[in-house]
């Protein structure tokens, strides 16, 4: 990275998502270019542009989506601050955390996820206080606790049940920072995802990509604000470290309507902040099977109206991607990572925040038997760097202006030595993005009101070339070598409008959302979205509805080449339509019940009726693929969720899910070619996601107060898969050339018959224990087996459409943390 680039990223600011802060005061009393070349030698003058628009963009205002802030002030019964330590717990967003107050009293808790919260101080010579605060508005809470005196048996106390929240209009699925710090340990690079894979709803394909609901490549990642749409898993993306984030909040419906483009799941991330003044910060050690190796630092330092922090991660492992056969040959990965982040306070009423980030994957691409055979080695890399501007300002209690300003550059290249069979495959993609959006919150009565606009501009680079090594594998006629460049701008603009709306036991989300996308297609579309849920307070339970008309805008991993007429020369029989973006209809109703106080129920139908679906089809086993689309699809199920945040000594949960997907011909969009074009104009077939049940489950039980186990189960009813046989051969000898290529152990997974993949049943154990801890020092040690009968997890099996891909067998991983 340039000098240049280094400053830039150094000079951003760092957004927020959909969370609240607190603020807590205490008083004594007595007394926070082109390809791979593009990337390593950024152009200056590009650069000094981006960070005049970052400076302009610092004017504006900080973006919260679902997320408020606490502001808290504690005093002694004089009505001086007071300096003490505050809990601060809400069990539905498994949110625990213990904040000091400044000697004035004041603490600002941010980033809290829209719940209730329960608020504790306990300290020596006077009464005990628990008292409810509800945050449900990105504008700040300000609370004032005064501390009594204790008299004889006295206390304030106020019970509030934080297992529920009333006042969620749709289902939110929240992970917070007792669950990211205790999960199970993961493969390098996909830590973030296997957090989510954990919730209803959601299940892997190859390579650790996620698919909500039976969405193809339509998940966002929306990190302190801020909206990535492109393929985060780790064949694309680099990773969002999950030791860097302090709480994630999960979509499916009910989805708000600042949130566009990519709608099959929305995960917003919530990076690690400690509002307690001074300097803090935690250092994490880990390794295991595969040869894994990592290493996580993180620090914040906070004097005044200031917050600095930086973090930095390195890891390496011999099984970054999923292999494809068993002996998970050629897979070694190497990730690293570097933020830094600035914010102050200008004014009571004004927040500035900075933020860069740089990342970098390295690693190859798995071998099937022949390729091994062959000598082949394939190589790619994903490099970014980002810059985050934001600015915050209340014009009053009820209104708040917020504005975002993002910049980045993300280049993604593959490389193939000459042994490659049956291509030789080199590609140098990149895009550059400048983002912006802009709210602003007015609440007025029983209305939350928000209205904002938002602009993404990515400029696409691609360059891609191969060389065909075995034609005997290709069509008679197909061209040995090819090679295409191109570059055009993608165009997204779009504004919205919602009103949360609070009705005694009933609230009401109803918003509308106008998105434009010019890329290969120009297209419109006006979504209307609108929630609803009733609260029955003797009863526990929330009952709700959501409706949300959806504009989905295609994939543009290489979308460039497969809209070029120059792609149809490779073939004289194909078919090359334009990807269109997708529109839908997304339905569901559920409820939340609370059971003897401490176990939480959530359930939920859902049905997706989808035009012009979008999917991809891959490369063999390689990690490049192209978007295409199918007419329709209509994908429904159901989930639930058990969740026991804390029971004597037992914690836990387990998710179901039941989902079914069809698609409809004919394709409406995409590059097929040779036989792949021959695909067929009616009937339907189960989409690529359609698994039927999926099973996740965890129990963690405290042995003593330094001392915990725990056991976890996964079950998958297994994937779909499209076999296809020359109809000149008989089925036993095409199966035979399948063991030839993945191996008998594989092939025994696979039911041919079905075309699915036999099931899968997963089991995992883990223990922790707190080594030392003090008032400055906390040292744990964790230890975690996964996949303990040594399971042949098939993921994948290669077909039209998908390579093949098998899960890690049986692995283990090591984990010291130590926070200060």
């Amino acid at each position: 990275m340039t000098v240049v680039a280094y400053c830039l990223a150094a000079a951003v600011l760092r957004g927020q998502s959909m969370t609240g802060e607190v603020r807590l005061h205490v008083e004594d009393p007595g007394s926070l270019g082109a390809g791979d070349s593009f990337i390593h030698t950024v152009s200056q003058s590009f650069m000094k542009r981006v960070a005049i628009i970052f400076f302009m963009l610092a004017v504006p205002l900080f973006s919260q989506i679902n997320t408020g802030e606490l502001r808290l002030k504690v005093t002694d019964p004089s009505g001086r601050g007071f300096k003490t330590t505050v809990q601060i717990v809400s069990h539905a967003n498994q949110y625990r955390s213990a904040i000091s107050t400044d000697e004035e009293g004041n603490l600002t808790a941010q980033r809290l996820p829209y719940g209730i919260y329960r608020v504790e101080i306990k300290q020596a010579g006077f009464a005990e206080v628990s008292e409810s605060v509800e945050i449900r508005s990105s504008l700040p809470t300000e609370r004032t606790i005064q501390l009594k005196l204790t008299p004889v048996s006295q206390s304030v106390q106020v019970s509030a049940d934080t297992l529920i929240n009333p006042d969620q209009a749709g289902s939110v699925n929240q992970i917070g920072a007792d669950f990211i710090n205790n999960r199970v340990g993961s493969v390098p690079g996909r830590s973030i995802q296997d957090l989510v894979n954990s919730q209803p709803g959601w299940l892997y394909e190859g390579n650790a990509v996620l698919h909500p609901r039976g969405s193809e490549y339509q998940t966002q990642f929306v990190v302190d604000g801020i909206p990535l749409i492109d393929n985060r898993s780790p064949s694309f993306g680099p990773e969002i470290e999950a030791d860097d984030v302090q709480s994630i909040s999960i979509y499916t419906a009910g989805i708000p309507a600042e949130y566009g483009r990519k709608m099959g799941g929305v995960v917003e991330v919530n990076t690690v902040q400690d509002p307690q003044p001074g300097f803090h910060g935690q250092v994490i050690l880990s390794g295991g099977s595969f040869d894994s190796a990592g290493a996580f630092a993180e620090g914040q330092y906070t004097w005044g109206k200031n917050v600095f922090g930086a973090s930095a991660s390195g890891d390496m492992t011999s099984h970054y991607l999923n292999p494809v056969v068993i002996q998970n040959y050629t897979n070694t990965g190497t990730i690293g990572a570097f933020s830094a982040h600035y914010q102050r306070e200008l004014t009571p009423n004004d927040r500035l925040s900075l933020m860069g980030w740089y990342e970098f994957s390295r690693y190859q691409i798995p071998n099937e038997q022949v390729q091994q055979a062959a000598g082949q080695l394939q190589t790619a890399d994903n490099i970014e760097t980002m810059g985050i501007v934001s600015y915050q300002h209340s014009f009053s209690p009820n209104a708040l202006l917020d504005l975002h300003g993002m910049g980045r550059d993300n280049a993604n290249d593959f490389y193939s030595n000459s042994n490659s069979t049956p291509i030789e495959i080199q590609q140098h993609n990149y895009f550059r993005e400048i983002y912006f959006r802009g709210n602003l919150t007015v609440i007025h009565g029983r209305n939350e009101i928000k209205v904002g606009v938002e602009s993404d501009n990515l400029f696409l680079h691609e360059n891609f070339n191969y060389n065909i090594t075995d034609p005997s594998q290709y069509d008679p006629g197909t061209p040995l070598t090819f090679g295409f460049q191109a570059h055009r701008p993608e165009l997204e603009q779009a504004g919205y409008a919602q009103d949360l709306i609070h009705l005694g036991n009933w609230t009401i989300n109803a918003g509308i959302r106008w998105d434009h996308y010019q890329l290969i297609a120009n297209r419109q579309a006006v979504g209307p979205r609108f929630a609803i849920s009733r609260y029955f307070p003797s009863q526990d339970l929330v009952v709700h509805f959501s409706y949300d008309r959806v504009f989905q805008t295609p994939s543009f991993e290489n979308i460039l080449l497969s809209s070029s007429t120059a792609a149809t020369t490779l073939n004289p029989i194909s078919l090359q339509l334009p990807v269109e973006p997708s529109k839908g209809n997304y339905y569901e109703a559920g409820l939340t019940k609370v059971f003897f106080k401490n176990l939480r129920l959530d359930a939920n139908y859902f049905r997706r009726v989808v035009n012009n679906f979008a999917d991809d089809d891959q490369i063999n086993n390689t990690t490049i693929s192209f978007p295409i689309a199918f007419h329709n699809a209509i994908i429904y199920g159901a989930e639930g969720k058990l969740e026991l945040p804390d029971w004597k000594r037992f914690s836990g949960f387990l998710s179901y899910s039941y989902e079914v997907g069809n698609a409809w011909n004919p394709v409406t969009g995409g590059l097929f070619l040779g036989a792949a074009a021959a695909i067929p104009t009616t009937g339907h077939f189960p989409v690529s996601q359609d698994q039927r049940n999926t099973l996740r489950g965890r129990l963690r039980y405290q042995v003593t107060s330094r001392l915990w186990l725990a056991g976890g189960i996964e079950y998958d009813s297994g994937l779909p898969f499209q076999f296809q046989c020359d109809p000149t051969l008989p089925l036993d000898q095409c199966i035979a050339g399948e063991v030839a290529t993945y191996g008998q152990a594989v092939v025994d997974r696979v039911n041919f018959a079905r075309g699915r993949i036999y099931p899968s049943f997963l089991v995992n154990a883990s223990a922790g224990a707190d080594i030392y801890k003090s008032d400055r020092l906390y040292m744990r040690f964790q230890a975690d087996s996964q996949n303990l009968t040594n399971v042949v997890d098939v993921i994948d099996f290669g077909g039209l459409f998908s390579g093949n891909a098998i899960g890690p067998s049986r692995s283990f991983t090591l984990r010291l943390t130590t926070r200060f």
